[in-house]
């Protein structure tokens, strides 16, 4: 293992006050209510502000492609705040997602042509990748040479933002193996309906693909080693999303132990609350550990981001659902009401922990890892 640095410079601690200010201001429960009840899902025009002025979408973007030329581990600052404050814009499924493909497939031409949009925040892109949780196997979807080009044709469940997204980059297979196409959100024989999930803070569609026209990215066949690496990094991102919230909820917990009285004494004097709270924050932290591990192997050491991706998705799912869950009982019958924000953390607890992989699949990677290395 290489030596690890998980401390934070100057410029990244900046970068997280001024990240964590403007989501105090444009990002508060009642936005994030106001939000989930949209077709959209997200505020245009916060998300430019966020986007461009801020300049989180171009962050780990090369500059060559109008990027900021900084990498995963500024990139995750951000998405722990935005787990923080269960920020509804599309950063997982555009900055993360779908720039980190088109980086992964080397095709500088398509890099050029989608990236400077993606970085200036004018364009929302989404990953349609698999069918089923079986991968590779999951991949159904087929594409057919055309002459203008190829067309794609399947159907691809679950997409995070599919529904408002303008660039789809699809996983189908061809003749030569697993490729991944671009496709116009809008564009002839592409269906998308929007599907209701637990989590209405993330928006998922569903998307219907009849001979849609579409372009080639990287090389025909060999896209799936760079797929693998996209869902090691998207595992360390909702971890990194997954430890912000966790955070955020242990704090409502703690507060509310501080200020609730019971038979005259704050129930946080309480030892069973005390133990409690303490189990808690031992998770917590641990998960954090867990994910910060995960950001620095997709910054700096690839070889180990495998590994690292599926400690921190499985250490930060079960930390998170546990906090929120925890945080509902301490605050008690208040907790169960709708009004209360401690139902939004648990519904994205629960729905975090199931993308790209939920933790006891991650376990299982890991001995699978592990007993490779001992073989």
């Amino acid at each position: 293992m290489s030596h690890v640095d998980l401390a934070f410079t100057q410029e990244q601690l900046e970068l997280r006050r001024t990240v964590r200010d403007f989501l105090d201001k444009t990002s508060p429960e009642t936005e994030v209510r106001r939000l989930m009840e949209t077709p959209a899902g997200y505020d245009p025009a916060a998300w430019h502000q966020l986007a461009a002025e801020i300049g989180v979408a171009g962050l780990a973007l090369p500059e060559e492609y109008g990027g900021a030329g900084y990498g995963f581990a500024e990139l995750g600052i951000v998405l722990e705040e935005a787990g923080r404050a269960l920020l509804c814009a599309p950063v997982l499924s555009t900055v993360v997602l779908a720039a980190s493909t088109l980086l992964a497939l080397d095709d500088s031409l398509a890099c050029a042509d989608y990236l400077p949009g993606i970085a200036d925040g004018t364009t929302i892109a989404a990953l349609a990748l698999t069918e089923s949780s079986d991968l590779p196997g999951a991949i159904a979807a087929t594409a057919a040479p055309h002459a203008r080009g190829w067309t794609v044709s399947g159907t691809k469940p679950s997409v995070l933002d599919g529904q408002t997204a303008s660039l789809l980059l699809v996983a189908a297979r061809t003749g030569a193996g697993f490729s991944v196409f671009a496709v116009a959100g809008d564009a002839p024989g592409v269906r998308r309906e929007p599907r209701a999930t637990l989590d209405q803070t993330r928006r998922q569609a569903d998307l219907v693909f009849e001979a849609a026209p579409a372009r080639l990215l990287g090389e025909e066949g060999a896209a799936w080693p760079a797929l693998r690496h996209v869902l090691d990094l998207a595992a360390v991102a909702i971890a990194l999303e997954q430890v912000g919230g966790a955070g955020r909820v242990l704090d409502m917990a703690v507060d509310y132990a501080r200020t609730r009285v019971q038979f005259g004494k704050p129930i946080g004097s309480f030892q069973a609350i005390k133990h409690k709270l303490a189990d808690l924050h031992l998770a917590v932290e641990s998960a954090r550990s867990a994910a910060y591990y995960g950001g620095w192997a997709a910054a700096a050491s690839p070889p180990e981001l495998p590994l690292a991706a599926s400690l921190a998705k499985a250490s930060a799912g079960d930390a998170y659902v546990t906090a929120a869950t925890e945080n509902i009982q301490i605050h008690g019958g208040i907790g169960f009401t709708w009004e209360h924000p401690a139902h939004l953390y648990l519904k994205r607890a629960h729905s975090s922990r199931q993308l790209f992989g939920n933790p006891a699949h991650h376990r299982q990677r890991l001995a699978e890892h592990l007993l490779a290395e001992h073989d």
